[in-house]
């Protein structure tokens, strides 16, 4: 069983023309499966009607935990592993262990989210890149359209004149 796809490139060489693409292209019916851009385009992920993110909840739980994690390490060794009499100040004085649990919660937190978003997004160590075109990296805007078996000739025609019409300069299709 083999791995690659086949899509629908079209090329586009300016950002507001993509925009405006993409909500004509939607409007018309058909699905847009990416979207590849040298640098981030407002707007477009409204317009490709992705949904917003969660990667903000992962990171609060992964701080939690760091916080947890922080004063439950910082309560057993001053309260049972290693309890020290300073002059008596209490074996556990929350202010003074403020700075510790504040940097582990930064610290799961980042690593959590960097983990969860290399995770989500498929970027392990030794994955081969799908790389639709090489001038999406340096100046040009490329959307593609998945081609699968039930997916005509005409199907391929249709979008095709509609990306040329939306001021594609180039259109092709590639199997990655």
């Amino acid at each position: 069983m083999s791995d690659t796809k086949k899509y629908l490139v079209g090329i586009f060489d300016d950002d507001d023309v993509l925009l405006h693409a993409v909500k004509d292209i939607r409007k018309s019916g058909y699905e847009i499966t990416d979207a590849y851009t040298p640098f981030p385009v407002h707007g477009l992920e409204h317009a490709l009607g992705l949904e917003p993110t969660r990667i903000h909840a992962a990171g609060f739980i992964f701080g939690a935990t760091g916080f947890t994690v922080a004063l439950s390490m910082i309560t057993f060794i001053n309260l049972f592993n290693y309890p020290t009499d300073f002059g008596g100040k209490p074996y556990w004085g929350l202010l003074a262990y403020v700075p510790i649990t504040f940097e582990h919660t930064v610290l799961f937190s980042a690593i959590g989210m960097t983990v969860s978003f290399y995770y989500l997004c498929k970027l392990w160590p030794g994955k081969t890149p799908k790389i639709i075109d090489e001038r999406t990296t340096d100046h040009l805007f490329a959307l593609t359209f998945e081609l699968d078996s039930t997916k005509d000739a005409n199907y391929v025609n249709t979008v095709s004149e509609l990306l040329k019409k939306e001021g594609a300069i180039e259109v092709y299709q590639k199997e990655v």
